[in-house]
């Protein structure tokens, strides 16, 4: 059943449009992604100043407990409002919750910095290298062996309140874009039902004429009023929802895994200096700097292979050949470790290609099937549920594997790379409850469109492994 608006977006050529939905997307995953992964480096220079000890040979850090509460608040914080939020967008829309968050985001980022107190208990609640640079200029100081006391420059509580208010900057920049586009087309048509705003709002932004088509929207709508707890919404989508949900689970255990606990691994492979011959913010320009080359080389190249192979592989190929090649290379780290901490530039490789292929692999893959599998009326709800499952992975990274890592134990450390190595092929069994979505509209795959068996794929087919072929499920 086409209707006119839904056949306007799929068909439409590339135009203004297209890039700034792009880039408000991009802008709130850059701010979600800021707001997590920054506190890793805020953290070591929170231990300096806080917890700093006097007559301790080693700098001050943060106990086991705080440092697991500061990054694991913000995982929980995330996780709830991925659920609310994302059950929130398909009651009230996207765009009108998505302003909501870009606010309340800005907001917490800004309040974060104002963190009131100077003791250890009141202030719990690319920039990082190139702030902690220029602090670095103004204020120089001696390695802590050299001088306990000097070593921790007071500027740095500066630092790390800046650090985190820039969170802010473009959740508040993105704001004034995204509520200058209309609600998405597909909400207004198939969720609220206003064929004629709908085709109006789409028309405006994609520069042409789109009929309205009322009554074929209603039948259209009517067809498809199935809940998300319902036996046909099971029958049809239960197993890609276990699927995208245990995936997302699986990936983020490993992923923040690596990016929680790098500023502990750094130092242990000899990728920056021990703590004890810097100074506090020379600790933290390391750190961002090595984590900077480890995007530079390994994050930035995985997602833009991404971006030019997705439409030709497919997104089930592309999270199978992910999630394997990571098990592999954490493997051989977790193996082979007491070879690698000698060999920082072999452990340097390997490292940033568990991260390719996290990006070139389930890390982008895992965002992209649950905005594609779902009907529209329920999509936001399950994109929100496997996005929470992943924050809940994450969470079993910040609280179990990054206790294995915090004091450097290379035993310990080794225990955590071959963990990892486990749940990324877990992952990779997993991603056979999924199916590939490239080519097809979004109706067709998710069966919207009124589909008869042999007319779309959708529904759950079972995969040959050894034929790399599919037989197609029975349609409900």
């Amino acid at each position: 059943m086409a209707i006119a608006v839904l056949d306007a977006l799929d068909n439409a050529r590339t135009q203004w449009y297209h890039i700034t939905a792009i880039v408000i997307a991009g802008m709130g995953f850059f701010t979600d992604a800021y707001d997590l992964f920054c506190i890793s480096t805020v953290s070591k220079l929170l231990g300096r100043l806080y917890y700093f000890n006097p007559d301790s040979t080693k700098p001050g850090k943060l106990p086991n407990q705080i440092n697991n509460a500061v990054v694991g608040v913000a995982l929980v914080g995330t996780l709830m409002g991925q659920l609310f939020f994302g059950w929130l967008g398909d009651k009230l829309g996207r765009k009108k919750v998505y302003g909501v968050t870009l606010v309340l985001m800005a907001f917490c980022a800004i309040c974060s910095g104002l963190s009131f107190g100077s003791t250890s208990k009141s202030v719990i609640g690319l920039v990082s290298m190139i702030l902690s640079k220029i602090f670095l200029s103004l204020h120089k100081a001696p390695a802590y062996k050299a001088d306990h006391v000097f070593s921790t420059q007071p500027e740095g509580d500066f630092l790390w309140r800046i650090v985190l208010m820039l969170g802010a900057l473009p959740a508040i920049l993105t704001y004034y874009w995204r509520m200058k586009m209309p609600e998405t087309g597909r909400y207004t048509a198939l969720i609220e039902g206003n064929a004629k705003q709908a085709a109006a709002d789409m028309g405006k932004v994609l520069e042409i004429q789109i009929q309205a088509e009322q009554e074929k929207l209603s039948n259209f709508k009517a067809a498809n009023e199935y809940g998300l707890l319902s036996k046909e919404f099971f029958d049809r989508h239960g197993l890609h929802l276990i699927g995208t949900t245990t995936t997302w689970f699986l990936l983020d255990i490993a992923f923040y895994s690596n990016n929680l606990t790098q500023k502990d691994i750094f130092p242990a492979m000899n990728l920056t200096r021990k703590p004890e011959e810097i100074s506090a913010l020379e600790e933290v320009y390391e750190t961002s700097k090595a984590m900077f080359l480890v995007a530079l080389l390994g994050t930035f190249p995985g997602y833009w292979f991404t971006v030019f192979l997705i439409e030709k592989l497919g997104r089930f190929k592309i999270q199978l050949i992910g999630f394997f090649m990571m098990s592999i290379f954490m493997a051989v780290l977790g193996v082979r470790y007491n070879y690698m901490k000698n060999h920082p530039v072999e452990f340097a490789i390997l490292y940033g290609l568990t991260f390719f292929f996290a990006n070139f692999g389930p890390n982008s893959t895992t965002f992209v099937l649950p905005a594609e599998l779902f009907p529209t009326r329920v999509r936001s709800t399950c994109h929100a549920l496997s996005a929470a499952s992943g924050k809940a992975g994450a969470i079993v990274g910040a609280f179990g594997v990054q206790n294995y890592t915090l004091d450097g134990n290379p035993s310990k450390i080794q225990k955590a790379m071959i963990f990892l190595a486990f749940t990324n092929m877990l992952g990779f069994v997993f991603t056979f409850l999924v199916t590939e979505t490239k080519g097809r509209s979004l109706e067709e795959i998710s069966g919207e469109d009124g589909g008869r068996e042999g007319e779309n794929e959708t529904h759950m087919p079972v995969r040959s492994m050894g034929k790399g072929h599919e037989m197609e499920g029975q349609n409900v």
